[in-house]
C-alpha cells in the first residue's frame, strides 16, 4: 500500500493528513494503517498519563514516583519508537539527535 506524509503531534496527542490543521513536531511516511495503529498508541499514552495523575496528587508515602510513572513512560516510549520507525529522514535525525528514542540496538534496520 502506497505510503503518505502525515503529521504527529505527541503533545496534541494527533496523527492527521493535513499539514495546516494543526501544529506538530514530526512528520512520518506512513500507510493509512500504520497512521491509525500510531494514533492507537497516542491514545493508550494519553490513557497510562491519566491512570499516573492521581498517584502525583495524592502521593503515597511508600511508593517510589519512578513505579507511579513507569507505564506511561514506556507508553510514551512507544510512540517515540514508532514514530521513528516510521519517520521521514530529517525526523530520524532530530529523534537521534535528541536522544529521544531509546531500545533500538542499530536504529539503521529501521530505515526503509
Amino acid at each position: 500500500m502506497q505510503k503518505s506524509l502525515y503529521f504527529v503531534s505527541v503533545g496534541g496527542r494527533s496523527v492527521l493528513a493535513d499539514q495546516r490543521a494543526a501544529s506538530y513536531e514530526w512528520i512520518i511516511q506512513a500507510t493509512p494503517e500504520q497512521a491509525e495503529n500510531l494514533q492507537g498508541l497516542l491514545s493508550l499514552m494519553q490513557e497510562k498519563e491519566e491512570e499516573a495523575f492521581p498517584g502525583y496528587v495524592f502521593p503515597w508515602p511508600d511508593t517510589e514516583e519512578a513505579s507511579v510513572n513507569v507505564l506511561y513512560e514506556e507508553a510514551l516510549q512507544n510512540v517515540y519508537n514508532e514514530i521513528y520507525r516510521l519517520g521521514t529522514n530529517e525526523t530520524r535525525s532530530h529523534l537521534s539527535q535528541y536522544g529521544i528514542v531509546r531500545d533500538f540496538v542499530n536504529k539503521q534496520d529501521f530505515h526503509q
